[in-house]
């Protein structure tokens, strides 16, 4: 059975002047805020021409700091939206979709979410950590990006953050100014050769590694091979993510 296609979320349902409504705010404060940002802060750019100019594509980034989701928007000539609290963000003009926590599981609401942003065409950012790292170090990625890639056939740019922790460390509400930010981001990566195994979680581990992986070495951090929480561990385990090899290792019956 064909995948029923979600109406586009970042489009508000009401009328077509409120989606109008929606983008220009997004635009308005995207060019207002430019001066401000270049004046405060050195951001460094890189790999951006390999976001595509159209259609859907997901930015998996590693996640140090609030300000993450202001630095890869300002360096984007598309507009980016994330699925962010409702208690932080309630305005989808933001560039955020405000999520609840209350009322059924709000993962599956933010992959729907998420899937209608691609089905439209949008640029979806989400962070596989789940949660920003207490102590910058790189933590083991949650499926759900294998699954918003397999189910929607969009590709996976990785997009690694440097210098936004230090530019506003987690609990500090007024951001350090005059600090060096670089974003930079991968080449595409395309899983959809394992489209027809999306729903195996040997499949959707793999290539959540890979997407890991991919993030490891763009932004030089320390990988702790388990999830993140938001206390931070002394004792958390070291490892390496697995980089996805070749089809042998995702052999029929594994």
């Amino acid at each position: 059975m064909a995948r029923r296609k979600l109406r586009p979320l970042d489009q508000p349902v009401k009328n077509r002047g409120s989606t109008i409504r929606v983008a220009m705010t997004y635009w308005v404060l995207k060019y207002s805020l430019g001066p401000f940002v270049r004046y405060f802060y050195r951001v460094r750019a890189e790999g951006v021409t390999n976001v595509p100019a159209a259609g859907p594509a997901i930015l998996a980034s590693n996640h140090v700091s609030f300000c993450d989701s202001v630095f890869l928007p300002y360096v984007l000539r598309r507009r980016v939206t994330f699925v962010a609290k409702a208690e932080y963000f309630e305005d989808r003009a933001l560039g955020q979709i405000p999520i609840s926590r209350e009322g059924g599981s709000a993962s599956e609401r933010a992959l729907d979410a998420a899937r209608g942003v691609l089905d439209g065409g949008g640029l979806f950012g989400i962070y596989p950590e789940g949660t920003r790292s207490p102590d910058g170090r790189l933590y083991k990625g949650h499926t759900g990006v294998a699954r918003l890639a397999l189910q929607t056939g969009a590709p996976v740019l990785a997009v690694a953050m440097l210098g936004t922790r230090e530019a506003q460390p987690i609990g500090q509400v007024v951001p350090n100014v005059f600090r060096p930010v670089t974003v930079r981001v991968s080449r595409a990566m395309d899983f959809s050769r394992y489209a027809t195994r999306a729903n195996d979680p040997l499949v959707l581990r793999q290539i959540t590694d890979e997407i890991m992986f991919e993030l490891r070495e763009l932004s030089g951090q320390e990988y702790a091979n388990r999830y993140c929480k938001r206390a931070s561990d002394d004792a958390l385990d070291s490892g390496e993510p697995a980089r996805l090899r070749t089809a042998p290792a995702l052999a029929v019956g594994a």
